[in-house]
């Protein structure tokens, strides 16, 4: 495809007053805004090392405007309250009368209280102390699911979160007990009339958990797997082990409406084998610019999964447990990645629940940008758009699409340095249909459709009204596609981050031989990546 230079996309569309600079810098169509969050980080409640107070102050202090603390499930020893920031290590069993319900189980010497207890009468409370510390950002409590089958998975149930009479975590604590591999409480959840799953700790139940969640939390729920590449290849009648394009399908198929993306982006970004993914057991040896295989690839696994029409979309979390800074490998929640969504109600949370479902979000490493708008017209009716997660159904394929692309950039990031982008990369990719899972390719995690259709640089984009504006026009689409973006702050063939063509190396060839380590690392190779817009072919 001919790639139009934007002069001369400038003067075509100034002749065309319906196509004209106008459309360009329009905002979109809605009383929304796009708001930057984290919906995965730890504290003492389970495996973190700060309590939650101090990890909400961190939320905050990075100016993040939503975000859902999310220890794992099954069950710890600490009062998340008290971490390493206030006076250290205290325990459950510390108190008197011990508080503790349900089946007796003991780690390192100290009874563990089962999540779903935790969460009830402990977290709960927490979380409306920080909403009223933090009157102006939206704060919910998720749980990372220790998946069967798999190894983690992010999920929240905001049922009875907000309830104005008596606000509660409940259904996230019965849907802990009843999934959640390491919950081993027979007593304590079933006294509250909570009958627990019966299967093995394998997939076969993980695809169990997402089936309830789509049965009795459509809407209000989501089942976001983690860090998907860190543990490998999947391992069959493993308890923990990784995830193949299949299980995201049968995920998929189970809760369409509840299981619809991963984090393509892990946490864990300052660790010196970035995300903590090893190079020894990682999907493809480690990450990618920061983003998994899964993401980082063309015409890889998420590449597969859209050319299905799934709507399957790309996020990214800190994960934070430990700061890099006090001798572990995270980022504070907002310090370096960012998921940004575009909520059409900031003071409903049920509106960020819609957002991360539709897809119209974009994810950030170090604030190498921090506005996008991504826009498909159709030529010949251009009131006829979509943007990031909606199809645009074309209503005459002969004058094909135009892609408008603004962003903008600010002028330091959160390590105080200047921040360009090298080049965004636009890349599409075919639709060819749902494939059943009797269907041989069901276990085939790859796109032969998909390509990068063009890279922009600074000589193909224009300032208008404060954006970097690029104008991209593809005639004749006569097959049902989609469109996404990536950019990033490198060159390509920067030597051990990038090849030829700009795509990102695996990011350990860098510690290895540029000497950088863990953070410096992370700080010099910055990414982003959009969720697409799909396109669909007139009808014949």
């Amino acid at each position: 495809m001919k790639k139009l230079s934007l002069k001369k996309t400038l003067k075509k569309l100034a002749l065309v007053p319906a196509l004209g600079l106008a459309l360009v810098q329009a905002a979109p169509a809605s009383t929304g805004e796009y708001l930057t969050g984290d919906f995965h980080q730890h504290t003492t409640y389970s495996d973190g090392s700060y309590s939650y107070d101090f990890m909400m102050q961190k939320n905050n202090e990075f100016d993040l405007d939503w975000w859902a603390n999310s220890g794992h499930g099954g069950g710890f020893t600490r009062d998340g309250r008290y971490g390493r920031d206030n006076g250290g290590d205290k325990f459950w069993d510390s108190y008197t009368p011990n508080p503790i319900i349900g089946d007796v189980r003991y780690s390192g010497g100290h009874q563990i209280m089962w999540r779903w207890q935790s969460l009830r009468d402990y977290n709960i409370l927490d979380l409306l102390k920080a909403r009223g510390d933090y009157p102006d950002k939206m704060i919910y409590q998720g749980v990372e699911w220790n998946i069967p089958g798999h190894e983690h998975c992010s999920v929240s149930i905001i049922t009875g979160q907000t309830d104005p009479v008596s606000p509660n975590t409940n259904a996230l604590g019965e849907f802990d007990y009843k999934f959640d591999k390491n919950d081993s409480d027979l007593t304590g959840g079933a006294l509250q009339g909570w009958v627990k799953s019966t299967l093995p700790n394998l997939h076969p139940k993980a695809v169990e958990g997402v089936t309830w969640l789509q049965t009795n939390h459509r809407f209000t729920s989501y089942a976001i797997p983690a860090h998907p590449e860190r543990q490998g290849v999947w391992q069959p009648n493993k308890t923990s082990t990784g995830y193949n394009v299949e299980h995201f399908r049968d995920l998929n198929n189970a809760g369409p409406d509840v299981c619809f993306g991963f984090e393509g982006i892990p946490g864990h970004q300052a660790d010196p084998e970035r995300g903590g993914f090893s190079p020894s057991r990682a999907i493809a040896g480690g990450t990618y610019g920061g983003a998994g295989y899964y993401t980082a690839k063309v015409g890889g696994l998420w590449d597969a999964l859209l050319g299905e029409g799934r709507r399957w979309w790309n996020f990214a979390s800190s994960d934070c447990h430990l700061h890099w800074t006090d001798g572990g490998d995270d980022f504070y929640p907002g310090e370096y990645q960012k998921t940004y969504l575009y909520v059409e109600d900031k003071d409903n949370l049920q509106s960020y629940i819609d957002a991360l479902r539709s897809g119209n979000a974009f994810v950030v490493n170090g604030d190498l940008i921090n506005a996008l708008d991504f826009t498909i017209y159709d030529r010949s009716y251009p009131k006829n758009k979509a943007t990031m997660g909606q199809e645009l159904q074309l209503k005459n394929n002969k004058p094909g699409i135009r892609i408008v692309i603004r962003f903008k950039s600010p002028e330091v990031n959160n390590n105080g340095d200047p921040v360009r982008v090298d080049h965004v990369d636009l890349i599409a990719g075919e639709v060819t249909g749902i494939v059943p899972p009797s269907n041989p390719d069901y276990t085939n995690a790859t796109n032969p459709t998909t390509r990068v259709i063009a890279t922009f640089t600074e000589n193909d984009w224009r300032e208008i009204n404060g954006w970097k504006t690029i104008i991209y026009t593809v005639k004749n689409v006569n097959k049902n596609m989609y469109f996404r973006l990536r950019g990033t702050n490198l060159a390509p063939n920067t030597p051990y981050e990038t090849d030829v063509q700009g795509n990102p190396l695996q990011d350990k060839l860098a510690t290895e031989h540029l000497g950088l380590d863990g953070a410096d690392e992370a700080w010099a190779d910055l990414w982003f990546y959009s969720n697409p817009i799909f396109v669909k072919k007139a009808a014949d």
